[in-house]
């Protein structure tokens, strides 16, 4: 159980990495880093509403969401519906990659 709790945690970072790319790509001044979209795994995962430290972290990783878009182990995420969701909840226009 603990091992598949794991997956959906990555899977959701990736979710959320890739919505955070289909934001808007504007230059950010952190690094990117897929690892901050973890406070994001819930809301790609299953539709709930994201938490503030979830839309902070994609509005400081807006920048990297091409990146994280073209990354196959990101990439296939952002087609499912709650990662998109969870950018427009949070305010986050999609960017065109």
């Amino acid at each position: 159980m603990a091992v598949r709790k794991d997956m959906a945690m990555v899977a959701a970072m990736m979710v959320l990495a890739l919505l955070a790319l289909a934001s808007t790509a504007s230059a950010a001044a952190a690094p990117c880093n897929a690892g901050l979209l973890a406070a994001c795994a819930s809301p790609v995962m299953t539709g709930s509403k994201p938490s503030a430290a979830c839309c902070s972290n994609l509005r400081a990783q807006q920048g990297c969401f091409c990146q994280f878009a073209k990354n196959p182990i990101y990439g296939r995420y952002i087609q499912s519906p709650y990662p998109r969701q969870t950018v427009a909840t949070c305010g986050i226009a999609l960017p065109h990659c």
